[in-house]
């Protein structure tokens, strides 16, 4: 039986990895691209550069040459949560968030003019959470490391004039590490700590349409598949009291396995492009993704008795996400031959709503505004940069949880990152 709590307790918390930086840990519309300088908008249409091998692998078709584009992307998140009120008292928990280093690599082979073959490396999902040790929430979640990469390969192929079908397979990895405090309240001591550490891959795929109605104008329509991620229990625990270590040491508790099974969503990207003159061109980006599916995560308990007996239990943690909705607007602007500028604003609704959310689970609304520059240096060469700042929202959250975890009230402040991306493309 206590296994099964402690596999519970774990389930749950393996969501504030994803979200509570990036995203919501957030999904990662950002590779280090020149699509950061546009805060993404017309990422599915834009189709200038290799970075749409991954972004959408139609576009390809429209690169006369062989490219590989270079992406660096260094962030710095400011999380900060306040504390209205906790049951056993503890601090703000300092600056959650830090710098993290992401980045991608992407190269297009020109086969021939109407044939385009791709390959990107990098990361779209991921992030982390460090409190400090005395945080009014160190019951629910001390610190989690998320991380994801993936390899994903491509093939374009121009159908004729205005319509270019492209599609891909992916291999995404995940490594997934949770710490949380365990409350020694039953025996009055110092608190033990509960850690978790696994990892998982799998396959997805993505497709997308290009349409040019006219030279000056782009449709772009992307689709990229669900993933799914199993965490098997690698948890140990340390520190724990006389009652709860004796309990630890039950055949029940010794032989049981617990499965974690939860799903990145699945999403839809329709972009524009539009080029109003030959110097200033506008796009904008409409997209859904299925976080619903992701808040429902399924759970398996394996347990051999004292009999031999295996035993199995599974259940489904619930969150109650919801789906989300993504706009945005963008506009580059060519200066001289040489040099161009751009800038982006993009919004992402929530997937959990005030009265449902969790500190376990602590998303809300998301804002960008991007600024980019870019310098062809040579006619095969040109480099970029772009800062983007990411508004997370305040994430209010009343939190009721049980002896060991108590009550939590608090909301997030400052919540917000600084993202930086450099990237170079090379035409050959």
């Amino acid at each position: 039986m206590l296994r099964k709590i402690a596999g519970g307790f774990t389930a749950l918390t393996l969501f504030l990895l994803e979200m509570c930086a990036h995203a919501g840990g957030l999904w990662l519309y950002e590779m280090g691209t020149p699509d950061v300088g546009t805060a993404s908008a017309g990422m599915a249409s834009r189709a200038s550069d290799a970075a749409t091998a991954f972004a959408n692998p139609a576009g390809m078709t429209r690169l006369g040459e062989s490219q590989l584009m270079v992406g660096l992307q260094p962030m710095y998140g400011d999380v900060k949560f306040d504390t209205q009120s906790s049951t056993y008292g503890g601090g703000n928990g300092g600056n959650a968030g830090g710098f993290v280093p992401t980045g991608s690599l992407s190269y297009v082979r020109s086969v021939s003019n109407d044939l385009k073959l791709g390959v990107t490396a990098g990361s779209y999902l991921g992030l982390g959470v460090k409190f400090d040790d005395s945080w009014a929430g160190r019951y629910y979640v001390q610190q989690e490391d998320f991380t994801t990469s993936f390899l994903n390969g491509a093939v374009g192929y121009k159908v004729n004039d205005w319509l270019s079908v492209g599609g891909g397979l992916s291999l995404v990895y995940g490594q997934l590490g949770v710490q949380t405090n365990i409350n020694n309240v039953l025996d009055g001591g110092p608190d033990g700590r509960l850690k978790f550490k696994d990892t998982d891959s799998d396959a997805g795929w993505n497709a997308g349409l290009l349409i040019e109605p006219r030279k000056d104008t782009r449709i772009g329509l992307t689709y990229m598949s669900k993933v799914d991620l199993k965490y098997k229990d690698h948890t140990s625990i340390h520190g724990a009291g006389p009652i709860l270590s004796g309990l630890l040491q039950t055949a029940a508790f010794q032989n049981a396995q617990s499965t974690f099974d939860f799903t990145l969503p699945n999403q839809v990207m329709l972009s524009g492009y539009h080029e109003l003159t030959p110097d200033l061109a506008i796009m904008a980006d409409l997209g859904w993704q299925n976080w619903s599916q992701f808040g429902q995560i399924g759970v398996v308990v394996d347990t051999t008795d004292l009999t031999g007996t295996n035993l199995s239990n599974s259940t489904s943690v619930d969150a109650n996400f919801q789906d989300t909705w993504h706009t945005a607007l963008g506009a580059r602007y060519r200066l001289n031959p040489l040099w161009s500028v751009s800038a982006g604003f993009a919004y992402d609704s929530s997937p959990v709503t005030n009265s449902n959310r969790s500190i376990i689970l602590p998303l809300d609304r998301q804002y960008r505004y991007a600024l980019g520059l870019q310098y062809d240096w040579r006619k095969n060469i040109s480099f970029g940069a772009a800062y983007e700042y990411m508004d997370a929202g305040s994430a209010p959250v009343n939190q009721k949880g049980g002896l060991l975890t108590g009550d939590l009230k608090g909301r997030f402040k400052d919540d917000a990152f600084h993202i930086l991306a450099l990237n170079m493309n090379w035409t050959f």
